[in-house]
C-alpha cells in the first residue's frame, strides 16, 4: 500500500507540531508505523490523502456513533452556522441540550457544559474537594481521565503504591515539607510532587484496595474517580458487584463517587453505564458522543453539588467556548437519534457479530485472543487469559497486536493504533462492513504469529 502523500504530510507536520501531531496517539508510535493522514470520512469509512478507503473502528475515538457526516447532524450544524459560530453569551440550545442529558442520566440534576473531557473531570474533582473539604483522590490504574495535573499519576499495582505515596505525611497537607518522590509512584514531568501525592492509585476491579485506602486515610479522601467500564486500557468491564461496592464505600466514608463516562456515556446505553449497571454516581463526566463529535463535554450531578459552581457558589469554572452553538446543535441532533428505541438493539447486534467473528477467526488461526465487550465497545487482547485490570493488559502480547494492526490497515481496516484502546462500532457499520472486516482479520491472524 502506497502512502506517499501521508508520509509527506507527516514530515511537513513534524516541522511545526511536536511529534507531527496534536494528540500523541495519532503519531502511531504504539504500532511502529507512520500515521495515515485523513482527507475525509462518510458513514463507516474514512479516506486518506493517498485515496485509500478504510472501514473505521476508531470513530474519532468514540463520538461518531451514528457514523461520519450523518445528514441530520450536518444539517443541524449548517443551520446553526448560519446564525453565527460563537457568541460568548447564553443560548436556548444550551438549555435544550442540558434538558436532554438530565432526562437521560438520572443521577444528573444539573450540569455545566465545557469543551473537553479533561475539563469535565477537572471540574468534577474541584467540586468534590469543595463539597467535602478534603483533598485526596482515588483513581484506578490504567484509567485515563484527561491530562490535568491531578490525574497524570502512575503506579505499579496494589494498595502499597497508594500508601507509599502518602508516606511522607497526611495527604491533606497541601504543601508537604519535603518534595521527595515516592519510589513506586511517578507523576508526569511538569506535575509537582506535592500535587501528585494527593492522588492515590489502586487497581481497577479491586474494591478491597479502595476500602483499604479509605480506611487508612479516613476523612482525607474527597472522591473515588472511576471509568465504570474501563475503556482507555482497552475495554475492561467491571466485575459483578464492583461498582455497587464502590457506591457503598463512598456512602460509608462521606466520599463522592465520580463516574468518568466520557466514553461510555450514550455508548453502552442511552443512560450510559449508570443505566446499564444500575449504579448512580454523585458526579458524572460526559464527552465525545454527548458533543455530537464536536468539542463539548459535561460535568453534571446532584443539584446541591453543582450549585457550588460560580455564579451561584464560590467554586470557579469558566470557558469562552463552553456551550458553543455549533457543538450544541450537533449534540442535540445526535441525542435525538439515539433516543430512538431501535438504535441500541442494532448496535448490540453488529458488535456481537463482530466479536464472535473475531474470536472464531483467531481460534481458527491458532491465535490466543481474549475479547472484552460491553455493547458497541470492544477490545481484542492477544492473550489466552482473562483481562480484568491494567496488570493483565500489560501482560498481553503487544508485538502480536502491532503485526495485526499493520496487516489490518493494509487490508483497509482502521482500528486504534494502540494495544490499549477500544474498537467502536457505529450505526453506519453494515453487515457487509462486518463481513469484510472478518475476512481481513482471518488473513491477518494467519500472519500475526510470524515475527
Amino acid at each position: 500500500m502506497e502512502n506517499r502523500n501521508s508520509f509527506a504530510a507527516f514530515a511537513e507536520a513534524c516541522r511545526y507540531l511536536p511529534g507531527g501531531v496534536n494528540s500523541p496517539v495519532r503519531a502511531f508510535g504504539g504500532v511502529d508505523v507512520q500515521p495515515v493522514f485523513i482527507a475525509g470520512a462518510r458513514g463507516s469509512k474514512i479516506f486518506d490523502l493517498d485515496g485509500h478507503e478504510y472501514i473505521d473502528y476508531v470513530g474519532s475515538w468514540g463520538p461518531m456513533i451514528l457514523g461520519h457526516a450523518h445528514p441530520a447532524v450536518l444539517a443541524a450544524i449548517h443551520k446553526a452556522t448560519d446564525q453565527g459560530t460563537s457568541f460568548g453569551a447564553p443560548t436556548p440550545a444550551e438549555t435544550a441540550l442540558a434538558a436532554r442529558i438530565v432526562g437521560a442520566v438520572p443521577s444528573i440534576e444539573k450540569l455545566r457544559l465545557v469543551c473537553s473531557g479533561t475539563e469535565a473531570v477537572m471540574t468534577a474533582i474541584r467540586l468534590a474537594r469543595a463539597a467535602t473539604g478534603r483533598d485526596g483522590i482515588i483513581k484506578m490504574a490504567g484509567c485515563y481521565h484527561g491530562h490535568s495535573d491531578s490525574l497524570l499519576v502512575q503506579a505499579g499495582s496494589g494498595v502499597a503504591e497508594a500508601e507509599d505515596a502518602a508516606a511522607a505525611g497526611p495527604i491533606s497537607t497541601r504543601v508537604p515539607t519535603a518534595l521527595t518522590a515516592s519510589p513506586s509512584v511517578a507523576s508526569c514531568p511538569g506535575v509537582p510532587e506535592a500535587l501528585a501525592r494527593l492522588t492515590l492509585v489502586v487497581p481497577y476491579n479491586d474494591a478491597g484496595a479502595v476500602q483499604a485506602v479509605l480506611d487508612k486515610h479516613a476523612g482525607q479522601i474527597a472522591a473515588v474517580l472511576v471509568e465504570p467500564v474501563a475503556a482507555n486500557m482497552g475495554v475492561v468491564p467491571p466485575e459483578p458487584g464492583y461498582l455497587e461496592t464502590l457506591r457503598r464505600l463512598c456512602d460509608q466514608h462521606g466520599v463522592l463517587l465520580i463516574f468518568d463516562e466520557v466514553i461510555t456515556g450514550f455508548r453502552v446505553a442511552y443512560g450510559g453505564a449508570q443505566e446499564l449497571y444500575g449504579v448512580r454516581a454523585d458526579l458524572t463526566c460526559l464527552g465525545k458522543i454527548a458533543g455530537g463529535g464536536l468539542p463539548l463535554a459535561v460535568c453534571g450531578g446532584r443539584a446541591a453539588i453543582m450549585d457550588l459552581l460560580a455564579p451561584l457558589g464560590r467554586v470557579y469554572q469558566a470557558g469562552t467556548l463552553s456551550g458553543n452553538p455549533l457543538a450544541t446543535a450537533a449534540a442535540i441532533a445526535t441525542l435525538d437519534i439515539l433516543a430512538e428505541g431501535r438504535v441500541y438493539r442494532e448496535l448490540e447486534s453488529s458488535a456481537a457479530n463482530l466479536a464472535a467473528g473475531l474470536a472464531e477467526a483467531a481460534a481458527d488461526a491458532g491465535v490466543r485472543l481474549t475479547i472484552n465487550r460491553v455493547g458497541s465497545l470492544l477490545s481484542g487482547f492477544f492473550t489466552g487469559r482473562p483481562v480484568r485490570n491494567f496488570d493483565d493488559v500489560r501482560s498481553t502480547d503487544v508485538p502480536a497486536f502491532k503485526r495485526f494492526f499493520a496487516e489490518m490497515l493494509r487490508r483497509g481496516i482502521y482500528v486504534a493504533p494502540s494495544a490499549y484502546e477500544a474498537m467502536f462500532v457505529s450505526l453506519a457499520h453494515t453487515k457487509q462492513d462486518i463481513d469484510r472486516t472478518l475476512s481481513a482479520a482471518r488473513a491477518s491472524f494467519r500472519l500475526v504469529m510470524t515475527p
